[in-house]
């Protein structure tokens, strides 16, 4: 294909989902029946989320959005959670400097919904009412993670 200038037009970088799946799922209500009872106040909520990423081929790569949670205190746990859900990406015609960013922003973007949605419906199907999580600011979190890996340096490529 050639552009209006008669030079080779660049075919357009893209992102493609190949597949997504639910890697590992856990769902704990350990003081059951007891925890099902009405609370008197709003019980503390505890969730982390982590990415990983690994690459499979030249363009392909897994990346697993982690993301563990609780509801409760000590020994009045109502409810705990694990999810790993997971997709194979593959980038295409994206710098490659750019590829660990688009990995690790841009995938679990893609993957959060879903995710968030496994969640609210395991933690209903226990009994308890859905828990709809925040949305995600994985650009953040990436430039967070990054800084606590170059000890507290702010990254110089996220401009």
């Amino acid at each position: 294909m050639t552009d209006a200038n008669g030079g080779q037009a660049q075919a357009a970088p893209a992102l493609n989902c190949m597949v997504q799946y639910c890697k590992d799922l856990s769902f704990e209500n350990p003081n059951a029946p007891n925890s099902l009872r009405p609370q008197e106040s709003a019980p503390n909520i505890n969730v982390q989320v982590n990415v990983n990423a690994k690459q499979l081929a030249e363009q392909d790569f897994e990346v697993e959005l982690l993301i563990e949670g609780s509801a409760g205190e000590a020994s009045n746990v109502l409810f705990k959670f694990e999810l790993t859900y997971s997709g194979v990406f593959r980038l295409v015609n994206i710098p490659q400097e750019q590829n660990h960013l688009v990995v690790m922003i841009e995938c679990p973007r893609l993957l959060f919904p879903f995710a968030r949605q496994i969640i609210a419906d395991s933690i209903r199907n226990g009994g308890f009412p859905p828990l709809y999580l925040d949305p995600i600011d994985f650009a953040a979190l990436y430039a967070q993670r990054m800084q606590q890996a170059q000890g507290a340096q702010p990254p110089t490529h996220l401009s």
